[in-house]
């Protein structure tokens, strides 16, 4: 046997000798961490379940639910690492420089993060819109039904079922409009009539589709105007109140009725034209 292969079988006798029991002992710790692991995974999800049906029960906000969940969830997973490095044989106080030091520099890495996490928690005491509420976020212009409201950011849910995740510093700097805040809103319709219509016949026409048409709050202000003598038509208003979550349904189905009704009564809706004079 040349003298190289027996040099190399001596040195991985005596590592195995030397060091033997050293790695044993360490696979057995990564084992044993592998499976606490495994059992906190199981444990946090457990905890997260009876603490989210507890706030159901106790019919807690929707987002504040999703705010403390997302919180926990974090949370727990920072102390079930603290706990399997112990566990692997790491110091407490080595642990506790590393956060401090770890800490430093994530803070300083994530100055937006925390900003989103500021903004989470401003979202949720002050309520300038909860899970549910139809919202247009002005700087951007996303718009969307409010899904959830985690730690950092905020998901809407648009009309056509897209996904927009907006961060909680955005919201809770920037404006928004909160469509929904309300139980009723105000449906403001514009529809134009040629000149030559009997503007006393349009009036009454559009009145008695509002008075007849089930969407519109009764008990509430309505009213048919002139809002404009334009170029090409007459521009009459019409404006009404409809409960909020209606009020898509009530426009298409009142913007139809017009068409309709001043079609089978005569009344021409113009389109931009031009009237050329020539002289002779």
């Amino acid at each position: 046997m040349p003298m190289t292969e027996v040099t190399e079988l001596d040195f991985l006798d005596r590592f195995i000798n030397d060091k033997g029991s050293d790695l044993l002992n360490l696979g057995i710790k990564v084992l044993v961490t592998l499976v606490l692991f495994w059992a906190g995974q199981r444990l946090i999800k457990w905890i997260r379940k009876i603490i989210r049906n507890s706030m159901e029960r106790a019919n807690v906000d929707k987002g504040v639910a999703q705010f403390a969940d997302s919180l926990l969830k974090y949370g727990m997973y920072v102390i079930l690492a603290v706990f399997l490095a112990s566990s692997l044989g790491v110091e407490s106080t080595s642990i506790a420089a590393l956060f401090a030091s770890a800490g430093m520099a994530v803070s300083l890495a994530m100055q937006g993060s925390l900003s989103n996490l500021a903004g989470g928690i401003l979202i949720l005491v002050l309520k300038p819109f909860v899970v549910g509420d139809y919202i247009i976020e002005d700087t951007n212009g996303n718009e969307g039904t409010v899904k959830e409201i985690q730690i950092f950011y905020t998901k809407l849910a648009t009309i056509d079922n897209k996904t927009i995740v907006i961060p909680n510093g955005t919201l809770s700097n920037n404006s928004l409009t909160n469509v929904t805040a309300a139980e009723y809103r105000q449906l403001d319709l514009r529809v134009g009539i040629s000149y030559e219509a009997d503007l006393k016949k349009a009036k009454e026409v559009l009145m008695d589709i509002i008075e007849k048409d089930h969407y519109i709050v009764k008990e509430k202000d309505y009213n048919v105007f002139v809002d404009e003598l334009a170029d090409s038509s007459v521009v009459m208003g019409v404006r009404a109140w409809v409960k909020t979550e209606e009020f898509m349904a009530a426009k298409w189905a009142i913007l139809e009725k017009i068409k309709l009704t001043l079609d089978e009564n005569g009344i021409e809706i113009p389109y931009n034209q031009l009237q050329v004079h020539l002289d002779k």
